[in-house]
């Protein structure tokens, strides 16, 4: 009778309410899915630190990140080239003394002014500012490739944070398995093959355990990088695993491709390289030099005014060479951009698969797998208890239906992980949602 008492615990309390934070795009899933937000494993539940929001995850991240300051550097960069190509050609002075002898020297004290013809400082301008307008542009990418990865880390951690406490409820009562089975041996109600079954059951899921916490250090250090955070056992996650992300139809998602981020990014990299054309066209025109200055013969015991204007002749270099790779450049440009949509649109296709998947497994699990598996469980205790099973089968039961609870987590993990990559492709969502880097113009 003890054992009956130790297998008619509950398992596990699904559908315990905590706090949650909505969002767009997102529901809940039915209640018989929705897994325990009890407290969190002692682990990570440090005494005293501030619960952290999903929202508040990403504004971290974003303050934060290094990855992302070194992109808002890269903006900075840009900045000095766009001013680099504004910049006239500086003027050169010259000084030149014809013989040593006092009454025969000549002095010559020159002023000498490249002036760039064919259009070269608008087209260096243009092609400096689609360069910055790329490095915004990858900017923004990075922002939204950071969002994310934090929303896949975040979910990834609320989900190995609910297999260790599934995992727990399962040793504790794989523990009180054993001692109701040691009590029945010693008593001679069942063979001693009973108390070893019981206790290589408890073997299997105290590895399963270990392996579970292991699992949640590793997720937890990962969102802790993105997070910009040393110490990763300090985070304790104030999310909502049960609410599943919506996924958008075909026809809104092609709306949504034609402006996402790689596309608006290739189509700004055949601005650049069209004015990079535009750029060596003008270089094939020579500049003209204008000279101004002064002449002093001290033959003839006066100065004399220089006025003088040089212009290379493009007979050999005509600057042919580097127009035909601009050329080309801009053509490879408009094949990438070919390219980009239909891969962005390939990769949102299979990002919104992954997504309407996870969400049907996620249905199932909660309409039939869970109930059945739950059914299951309470009809092998009741048989164990009436001599109809063994205790091995009442084990079997106990597993299934542990089993079905972590298919489910990993679900609507899955689900949580397929709309940040469908939000990162589209370049949709919140990429700002608190605070951003820190402004660059």
């Amino acid at each position: 009778m003890t054992l009956c008492v130790a297998l008619c615990l509950p398992v596990a309390a699904w559908a315990q309410d905590r706090p949650t934070t909505p969002s767009p795009n997102v529901e809940s899933v039915p209640a018989a899915l929705a897994p325990t937000h009890g407290q969190a494993p002692t682990a990570i539940a440090a005494a005293g630190a501030q619960r952290l929001s999903l929202r508040q995850a990403i504004e971290l991240a974003l303050t934060h990140n290094p990855d992302l300051a070194a992109a808002t550097l890269e903006v900075d960069a840009n900045e000095g080239v766009r001013q680099q190509a504004g910049a006239y050609p500086n003027p050169e002075i010259a000084y030149l003394q014809e013989d040593t002898q006092r009454a025969t020297r000549t002095t010559t004290l020159q002023l000498n002014q490249p002036i760039e013809l064919g259009g070269k400082r608008t087209a260096r301008l243009a092609a400096a500012e689609r360069g910055y307008d790329i490095a915004t542009e990858d900017l923004a990418a990075r922002r939204l490739a950071l969002r994310a990865a934090v929303t896949t880390g975040y979910f990834d951690t609320l989900a190995a944070q609910e297999r260790v406490r599934v995992a727990d409820e399962a040793l504790e009562l794989a523990g009180r398995a054993t001692r109701a089975a040691t009590l029945r041996v010693k008593a001679g109600k069942v063979a001693p093959i009973e108390e070893t079954k019981a206790q290589v059951a408890q073997a299997g899921v105290q590895v399963e355990a270990n392996q579970a916490r292991s699992e949640l250090r590793g997720a937890q250090a990962r969102l802790a990088a993105l997070l910009g955070q040393g110490q990763p056992q300090a985070l304790v996650l104030d999310g909502n695993l049960d609410a599943l992300p919506t996924y958008p139809t075909l026809e809104e998602m092609q709306g949504q491709v034609e402006n996402a981020p790689a596309l608006r990014r290739a189509r700004l990299e055949i601005e650049r390289r069209m004015a990079l054309t535009g750029l060596e066209k003008a270089r094939r025109i020579p500049d003209l030099i204008v000279s101004l200055g002064a002449k002093r013969e001290e033959a003839l015991g006066r100065n004399q005014a220089i006025v003088g204007v040089s212009i290379p002749l493009p007979l050999f270099d005509r600057n042919q060479g580097n127009l035909l790779e601009a050329l080309k450049r801009e053509d490879k440009a408009r094949e990438e951009l070919r390219f980009a949509q239909l891969q962005v649109f390939a990769d949102a296709v299979q990002a919104r698969e992954r997504l309407e998947s996870a969400r049907m497994q996620a249905g199932a699990l909660a309409a039939q797998v869970l109930p059945g598996a739950q059914s299951a469980y309470e009809a092998a205790v009741k048989g164990f208890e009436l001599g109809k099973f063994s205790f091995l089968e009442a084990l079997d039961a106990q597993r299934t239906l542990l089993e079905a609870r972590v298919q489910a987590l990993r679900a609507m993990a899955e689900a949580h992980r397929a709309r940040a990559e469908l939000d990162r492709i589209l370049g949709s969502g919140d990429a700002e949602p608190i605070a951003s880097a820190p402004a660059t113009r």
